[in-house]
């Protein structure tokens, strides 16, 4: 006997009473059925409702041949009447979720004579994958029209129609359908065939936001949020903004330019510093003119100024440069000869015996190590 679906008959029931029909230990908890249900099965890429039934948690909920199977975490007595209990927020939010897909979909199909060919509900977002290639500018204006059509707040319509109205009916399947088949139309946006739960008013998935629009397969897949998603998503974005316009000095909105400004003085300070690092460079490679081989210990710096330092002393000093940049035995480090040869022998025992890491390969290595400054003096005394 089929399980009578509630959640069709009024998606908005929160509670309701039902008889305790089977309930068998499975893998992952008992599976319990019952005479009629309110909980949602994972389906058509909407995730399955959680809650109680008589106290009892309801991990996940799935059908097979009409028969809604609840996965519990307790046994749960056959022949009693449970009171079943609903995630509302979990449900409503898969609600707003799903419905908002549809308004969008329907959208971008109508619009750009595309097809969804993926749609997958998120913890966190939900992706649409569509055949064909939508621009970001194109993702934004059917956004704008998305939002439009939950303003004018328009009934959804539900319908079974008969075979000879579906052959007539214009509307949006993923698959072909045989026998009965659930027909979801959210007016001005889409008309399409679908098993899952909606809301009743366009208006009450409050709000859909784009995330993003890339490139995948041969046409693209979507990020976005619905509902309460997605308020919270841009009240988390705009706490951000005003923070970072807080450490700016400027408005949230104008964060930008803020940005803009400080990575136009960074690259100009950036050169600078690159100009009076060679100078400095230069001064310490005369310093140590015709000294041969040379061991220096500098402050923390990049690996790639680490490498130039090494070679600009190298060809002053003509021997073995080698220079160690940091603190606190956390060395990088350059070696350099002057002449060219092979370096390898002695970056494998450098690695050995001062903890290190790094290669390279004729007269140049890099890398890092962890040692004292002591140890790596000794080292290069030997």
């Amino acid at each position: 006997m089929e399980t009578e679906k509630l959640y069709y008959t009024d998606p908005f029931i929160t509670e309701f009473p039902a008889a305790v029909l089977s309930c068998e230990a499975g893998k992952n908890g008992f599976q319990v059925v019952l005479d009629r249900t309110a909980f949602y099965p994972e389906g058509g890429g909407q995730p399955a409702d959680h809650g109680t039934l008589g106290g009892v948690n309801v991990t996940d909920v799935h059908e097979k041949d009409g028969v809604i199977f609840h996965t519990c975490d307790r046994a749960v007595e056959i022949g009693q009447t449970v009171i079943g209990r609903i995630d509302w927020a979990r449900r409503f939010d898969h609600m707003q979720q799903h419905s908002g897909e549809h308004i969008i979909s329907g959208i971008l199909c109508h619009d750009y004579h595309c097809d969804n060919v993926g749609f997958h509900m998120g913890a966190d977002v939900v992706t649409i994958d569509y055949n064909v290639d939508i621009s970001w500018e194109q993702a934004l204006d059917a956004e704008q029209k998305a939002n439009q059509v939950i303003w004018a707040d328009q009934e959804v319509e539900i319908d079974y129609p008969s075979p000879e109205e579906l052959v007539a009916l214009d509307y949006r399947s993923k698959k072909e359908l045989a026998g009965k088949v659930r027909i979801v139309i959210f007016p001005e946006a889409d008309c399409c065939a679908c098993c899952g739960t909606h809301v009743f008013r366009a208006g009450q998935v409050g709000l859909i936001k784009v995330l993003s629009c890339q490139k995948f397969r041969e046409g693209v897949r979507m990020e976005i949020l619905c509902g309460k998603r997605a308020l919270d998503y841009l009240g988390r974005t705009y706490d951000q903004a005003k923070a970072i316009g807080q450490q700016l000095s400027v408005k949230p909105q104008d964060t930008l330019a803020a940005v803009e400004r400080l990575e136009a003085e960074l690259s100009a300070a950036k050169v600078r510093m690159a100009e009076l690092e060679s100078t400095v460079f230069d001064a310490i490679a005369r310093d140590n003119e015709g000294k041969g081989d040379v061991v220096l210990f500098q402050s923390p710096m990049k690996g790639d100024s680490v490498r130039k330092l090494a070679d600009a002393v190298a060809k002053r000093a003509g021997g073995l440069t080698a220079v160690f940049a940091g603190e606190d035995s956390q060395y990088a480090y350059a070696l350099v000869r002057a002449d060219g040869q092979d370096i390898s022998p002695l970056v494998k025992d450098l690695n050995k015996t001062l903890n290190g890491r790094g290669g390279g390969r004729g007269g140049f290595a890099q890398g890092s190590l962890q040692a004292g400054r002591a140890a790596i003096e000794t080292f290069f005394s030997k």
